[in-house]
C-alpha cells in the first residue's frame, strides 16, 4: 500500500527536498548526461556491427580473437540499482550540534544532505535505490526500488538521522560491510559515507569488507569524510584541551601542541593507505572534508566521473 506523509511529515520532508533539489540543480547544470546512466546493464548475446554504427559497444577483445566486429547487446531491467550506505555511528557526529537548518556540516548531515541530493538524482532518471545503515552492525537494509512511496520513505529515514542521538554507538564497519555485500545480491552501484574510524583499527580488514563488495560485481564508491582541519590537521588552539571521545566517551586532557606531528602523521599514513588499497582493488575513493559542503564536493565528483563515460 502507498505511503501516505503526514502533514508534520511533509513538512519535514519539505526541507530536505528543497535541499536536494537545489543541489541537483546546481550539479546537473549542463551535463549533457548522467554521470551514473546504463551502469547496472547486463550483457545478454552479441551481434554482427553494422557499417556505420557507433563503435561504443564493440567488443574489441572478440574482434582480437576473429578479425570480425560484433556488439554486445544487453537486457536492461533498470537504469540503475544504487544502494545508499550511511555510516550512523557516534563518531559521525563530529562536529556535534549540527543542525539541518544552521550552516555548519558535520560527517552525518553531509551524508543525510548528499544522499537526498543523490536520491532526487536516481528519482529523476526513474532508477532504483536501497538505503543501508550501520553502527555497530547492520540498523538498516532496503532493497532497492523506484516508485515515489519508496523514495519518500528513504528521505523520511534519511530526515531522523538528525534527530539528538540516544546515546554512544561504536563504529563495527567491517562487520556491516560484509552483512550489506551478503544482503545486496544483484549487481549495483554502492555508494559508501563514512569516515572509516572503525574501532579494530585494522585497514586490512577494511579494505578486505569493501572487497567482498567488489568480488559480488557491485560498483564501490566510498566517500571517505573528515572534518580536515581539526581531523586531518589537528588544529586546534595551542593551550589546554579536553577532548572526548563520542563513541565511547572517554576523556582525555592534553596540549595539542604536544601530540599534533604525531597525529598528522598516523592519519596521513592511515588515509594513504586506505585509499592505495582501495583503488588497487577498483573502488573509487573520494577524500571529502565534510566542510566543503555538499555541493561543492558532488559537483566535483559528478562532472569527473561523466567524463569517464
Amino acid at each position: 500500500m502507498p505511503i501516505q506523509p503526514t502533514p508534520e511529515l511533509q513538512q519535514r520532508l519539505g526541507r530536505l527536498e528543497f535541499l536536494a533539489r537545489q543541489a541537483v540543480e546546481g550539479f546537473i547544470t549542463g551535463m549533457h548526461m548522467s554521470p551514473f546512466h546504463g551502469f547496472s546493464v547486463e550483457f545478454a548475446e552479441h551481434r554482427l556491427h553494422n557499417p556505420g554504427e557507433s563503435t561504443k559497444h564493440l567488443d574489441w577483445k572478440l574482434y582480437a580473437r576473429t578479425d570480425k566486429m560484433f556488439v554486445k547487446r544487453y537486457e536492461e531491467e533498470t537504469n540503475l540499482r544504487c544502494q545508499l550506505v550511511l555510516d550512523v555511528s557516534s563518531s559521525m557526529a563530529y562536529p556535534d550540534g549540527v543542525t539541518l537548518d544552521d550552516d555548519r556540516m558535520s560527517k552525518l548531515k553531509f551524508s543525510v544532505l548528499a544522499s537526498a541530493a543523490l536520491l532526487e538524482l536516481f528519482r529523476r532518471q526513474r532508477d532504483a535505490v536501497g538505503l543501508s545503515l550501520f553502527a555497530e552492525e547492520l540498523d538498516l537494509q532496503t532493497r532497492a526500488r523506484s516508485s515515489r512511496a519508496h523514495h519518500r520513505m528513504l528521505l523520511d529515514k534519511l530526515e531522523g538521522l538528525l534527530a539528538p542521538p540516544a546515546g554512544p554507538r561504536p563504529t563495527s564497519a567491517i562487520e556491516a560491510l560484509h552483512q550489506i555485500a551478503e544482503a545486496t545480491p544483484r549487481r549495483s552501484l554502492i555508494l559508501v559515507f563514512s569516515d572509516l574510524l572503525d574501532r579494530s583499527e585494522d585497514p586490512e580488514a577494511l579494505v578486505s569488507a569493501l572487497q567482498h563488495l567488489r568480488h559480488n560485481k557491485h560498483e564501490v564508491v566510498v566517500f571517505h569524510l573528515l572534518e580536515a582541519e581539526t581531523e586531518v590537521d589537528f588544529a586546534f588552539p595551542d593551550r589546554p584541551t579536553r577532548f572526548v571521545d563520542l563513541e565511547s566517551g572517554e576523556e582525555l586532557k592534553l596540549h595539542p601542541q604536544e601530540v599534533r606531528e604525531a597525529y598528522v602523521d598516523r592519519m596521513a599514513v592511515l588515509r594513504k593507505t586506505l585509499a592505495n588499497k582501495c583503488g588497487a582493488h577498483g573502488i573509487d575513493w573520494v577524500d571529502v572534508d565534510v566542510a566543503q559542503g555538499v555541493q561543492a564536493v558532488l559537483t566535483g565528483y559528478l562532472t569527473k566521473r561523466a567524463k569517464l563515460f
